[in-house]
């Protein structure tokens, strides 16, 4: 018993500490993209889904000695894979739609190993069911998540600070090879057991058993329809509350972690999801996380809709995981069982993770989500109490409208919505055109990304973070030498080409190809400069990398404003790309506004291990079109920073106690949290 214990419990917590592991190596590739995270969690569970089913046709067609030398075999060719180290032939050459390569690195990489990790959780359950038949085998599925929720929650306190990303990755691969020896031994075990109990036949299969009937199809699209519903809420709300609530990174941590604290509740015993107690509250859950979408983008309140939509979460997914519980059956259909399971949490991961981007022009999932929730309430509460499906009738209702209210003030005074892999982006006329004072603006979630004024005589005039007194405005007053070259990282409305004069070459690193579609579509920045403009579409560090050295006048770096802050534009190692394209005497200009990340300090530590300058210029902003701004200026010329125009705008840095310069192995967003 203990022996099966430790292997479903080393596979769990080796499943789920791979998946952030991997993801660090990658997401820099890809801009540093939340969606990076979010294409993983559909790669993750569509591979869970394929070990589900080979679990599943291995215990009914494959005799113990057959299924135990297919899983040796299996076992020893994914050595192969080790160690998990993403190939640098995976790293995209820039412009392309990422997805199907994302997916294919993460198939070569971790694809072998994660899918035999995966087959550990029923196939372990159906030889402890052999072996200890009046035992609750179930428990041990609640055991296996209790260990994903270990690693879940240790990684980015007690590994990710401490563990270069190549030890990490090492060290997963001797764990790994540590599950391997387990999973040999308990093979073994399971061939060895006594053959005098009718539970140790060649198959599970062959166990007839006339009070023990095959699964109805209505109740095997339970075991489909509930956890899919509850995988398209754990996405739909992990991207409505890092888009549209609250731009901070690690929220995605919480819908993971409530989610898999249901299922422990839900598996650990049948006294724990009592139906009567939990169903009502999470129907007016339902309601209210509905009612706030419609606001969701105009400024919410954090400490009301992080609880809310967690909450929300939470008893939805302990709605569709108690009533699975409810429905499980006896082990002889347990492999069966939890290939609905995971066939339902891969489609709603993948409806929301692959499809939803691809059809929809704003976060929309989420009111379907919840809607679609009810309707499933209906189904599984139609033999209850009348009055609880006739209430889950009503909320569905209620979710509908606010879905098509949310939807309909989304498009209100919008010009263009789009939407893709990097999320989705709309241009808003805050003021009718024929305003003086009109604005139009570049959107992404709650985050302004540009503005431009409307009025004829202020379309070349610098906005938002740029205006003349901002520390990027500054620092180009100073630069007076004809045919400067400037470099920005982030496009957005492209406001910094209001300041090109004939001669200057500006050249705008941008990852996402619909970003440089609305600059040019939707504002004049770039179609009015002065200044030849040049686009570099790809990440912004990957294309410096293979590029010669530009001689940069400046070179401004603007995306950590938002919900996915790109760590690899802000470690050594970027910085010593950064200077190869900088003239001596250039300047460096990082954009660090950001209610929820002090990056000052960090830009700061890494100027300082450098041995290079650098001062704070945190702006007020002087009209309407122009916002408050905190820029970092860094160059190796530190008499520049003591000029008269630069000096008096400058305020210390202050440090943070423990903090070190970050590198591409270590950095860790919870050093600079506020």
């Amino acid at each position: 018993m203990l022996l099966l214990a430790l292997t479903t419990s080393l596979s769990a917590f080796l499943l789920f500490s791979v998946q952030p592991l991997i993801a660090k190596q990658i997401v820099p590739w890809f801009g540093g993209t939340s969606a990076v995270w979010t294409l993983c969690l559909v790669f993750f569970q569509s591979l869970l889904t394929a070990g589900y089913a080979y679990s599943d046709w291995t215990t009914r067609r494959l005799g113990r000695r057959s299924q135990a030398a297919l899983h040796f075999g299996l076992l020893a060719l994914s050595l192969i894979s080790l160690p998990i180290v993403a190939g640098d032939r995976w790293k995209p050459a820039g412009g392309e739609e990422p997805s199907w390569r994302i997916l294919g690195l993460l198939a070569t990489t971790i694809g072998l190993p994660y899918f035999l990790l995966s087959t550990t959780s029923p196939l372990v359950q159906t030889w402890f069911a052999r072996r200890f038949p009046r035992r609750a085998t179930y428990r041990l599925f609640a055991l296996s998540n209790l260990a994903s929720l270990a690693a879940l929650v240790s990684y980015p306190f007690a590994v990710e600070p401490w563990v270069p990303t190549r030890i990490q990755a090492l060290v997963w691969s001797a764990g790994y090879v540590g599950f391997m020896v387990l999973c040999a031994v308990a093979l073994v075990a399971n061939l060895r057991s006594s053959d005098t109990h009718r539970r140790d036949l060649e198959s599970v299969a062959e166990l007839p058993d006339p009070s023990d009937p095959e699964p109805r199809a209505a109740e095997q699209l339970l075991w489909f329809a509930l956890p899919a519903m509850s995988s398209w809420l754990l996405l739909a709300v992990t991207n409505h509350i890092t888009q549209n609530v609250a731009a901070i990174p690690f929220l995605w941590l919480l819908p993971l972690a409530l989610y898999l604290v249901t299922f422990i509740i839900a598996f650990d015993h049948a006294r724990w999801y009592q139906r009567e107690l939990f169903v009502l509250p999470m129907l007016g859950l339902l309601v209210a996380c509905a009612m706030r979408l419609p606001d969701s983008d105009l400024d919410p309140d954090i400490r009301i809709a992080i609880p809310l939509y967690g909450a929300g979460l939470f008893m939805c997914s302990l709605f569709c995981h108690g009533e699975l519980a409810r429905l499980k059956p006896p082990p002889r259909h347990l492999t069966r069982f939890y290939l609905m399971l995971s066939l339902g949490s891969a489609l709603g991961a993948i409806a929301v993770g692959v499809v939803a981007p691809r059809i929809f022009s704003g976060y929309w999932e989420l009111g379907i989500g919840l809607t679609l929730t009810a309707l499933l309430a209906v189904v599984t509460l139609r033999r209850a109490f009348v009055l609880l499906p006739l209430a889950a009738v009503g909320v569905a209702g209620a979710c509908a409208y606010f879905t098509y209210v949310e939807r309909r003030d989304y498009r209100a005074g919008a010009h263009l919505l789009v939407r893709s892999f990097y999320g989705a982006l709309r241009t808003l006329d805050m003021i009718p055109p024929d305003v003086p004072e009109a604005t139009r603006q570049l959107i992404h979630g709650t985050i302004i990304h540009g503005q431009q004024a409307l009025a004829t005589e202020l379309l070349t005039t610098p906005t938002a973070y740029y205006g003349p007194t901002s520390g990027v405005g500054r620092a180009l007053a100073t630069m007076t030498n004809p045919g400067r070259r400037i470099a920005m990282i982030g496009l957005g409305a492209g406001t910094i080409a209001a300041y090109g004069r004939a001669g200057d070459a500006i050249r705008f690193y941008e990852i996402n190809p619909q970003v440089v579609d609305v600059a040019r579509r939707e504002f004049s920045f770039l179609s009015g400069s002065a200044a030849t403009i040049e686009i570099a579409l790809g990440d912004a560090r990957l294309s410096l990398a293979n590029e010669p050295p530009q001689a940069f006048d400046l070179l401004a770096v603007d995306a950590f404003s938002g919900d996915a802050i790109p760590v690899h534009l802000l470690t050594q190692e970027a910085m010593a790309i950064y200077l190869r394209h900088l003239k001596p005497d250039g300047v460096m200009a990082f954009h660090v506004t950001n209610h929820f990340l002090n990056l000052a300090p960090m830009v700061k530590q890494i100027a300082d291990a450098n041995g290079l300058g650098s001062a704070l210029i945190a702006d007020t902003g002087e009209t309407d079109i122009v916002f408050k701004s905190d820029w970092v200026l860094v160059t190796r010329n530190r008499a520049w920073l003591q000029r008269d125009d630069i000096a008096p705008s400058t305020s210390p840095i202050d440090d943070i106690p423990g903090l070190h310069p970050w590198t591409d192995d270590f950095n860790n967003l919870f050093q600079i949290l506020q």
